[in-house]
């Protein structure tokens, strides 16, 4: 099975967006993931002249670009976490706006581009004082309108549990997608957030295989703290990762995050792309 590997340009943060594509591309990546916030693309008024730079920068380079990370928020500046907040269950309904818009952007953003999906956050930390049930109806509820104006532009909105936050395992999103009820929401796999909640990867993959649209990959050390970490250089079994999504018949990306690697994304994305070939190549030897 012929794997495609992208890689995701929230490493690149300490780059342009431009410089970011180019790098990617010169490490042998033939997609990337387009980050949705400074300094890359933040969709609250991204100009018309930056669309057209990174339409010339993907044509140039060849990568295909594989999805929108409308995950990260860094642009909004909320001391509190720069991922997470402001999240869609915030007490606040201005803070929840903030992300609402923020999504709705992002699929624009998406369309424009030609990008197949974005990916959000799955609801973000219970606020103090609010239940699950009442934090999971302030969600569809917020989520909704995103869900519509996607199925409007053809574009998938894809959730992706995270440890710690509403929605962290297999289950919550598979009662979420039944409420929902839409052929554009999906799911982003991620395989090292799986692995942190306990959940085996390569046991969840066939399962969750009707409704995942993309794949994130990264390893994660053998204390399941969520710090991601190189490919082949924690506990994941990355291998029988693989094998599961090969025996799936995805045909889709599996894009390669690695965002903690500021200091040195090219050396990062250079040991994950040959430490992932080096078991590709391994499977196929195998079929």
């Amino acid at each position: 099975m012929g794997f495609r590997f992208a890689y995701s340009s929230n490493a690149y943060t300490r780059f342009s967006v431009e410089e970011a594509l180019y790098r990617v591309a010169r490490l042998g990546y033939r997609g990337v993931e387009l980050l949705a916030d400074v300094p890359h693309a933040w969709p609250c008024g991204l100009l018309e002249e930056s669309l057209r730079l990174i339409r010339r920068t993907l044509e140039t380079t060849g990568l295909g670009l594989v999805n929108v990370n409308a995950f990260m928020m860094n642009g909004v500046g909320d001391p509190r976490h720069p991922y997470w907040h402001p999240s869609w269950i915030e007490e606040s309904a201005e803070l929840r706006a903030l992300r609402r818009e923020h999504t709705k952007r992002a699929l624009r953003l998406a369309e424009a581009l030609g990008a197949p999906s974005i990916q959000t956050e799955p609801g973000g930390p219970l606020p103090r004082g609010m239940s699950r049930a009442q934090a999971l109806r302030v969600f569809y509820d917020e989520l909704m309108p995103c869900v519509e104006l996607a199925e409007q532009l053809g574009v998938d909105l894809l959730i992706e549990p995270e440890p710690g936050l509403l929605i962290e395992r297999m289950e919550q999103y598979l009662e979420l997608a039944e409420r929902v009820g839409s052929a554009r929401l999906g799911l982003n796999f991620d395989v090292g957030h799986a692995f942190c909640v306990g959940e085996d990867p390569a046991s969840w993959i066939p399962r969750m295989a009707g409704h995942t649209r993309h794949y994130h990959i990264e390893d994660i050390g053998a204390d399941r703290v969520h710090r991601h970490l190189v490919p082949g250089e924690g506990a994941i079994d990355l291998r029988s990762v693989l094998e599961a999504i090969a025996r799936t018949g995805y045909g889709g990306w599996i894009t390669v995050e690695l965002y903690p690697y500021v200091d040195d994304p090219d050396e990062a994305g250079r040991r994950a792309l040959a430490h992932l070939q080096m078991l590709t190549s391994s499977l196929d030897t195998c079929d």
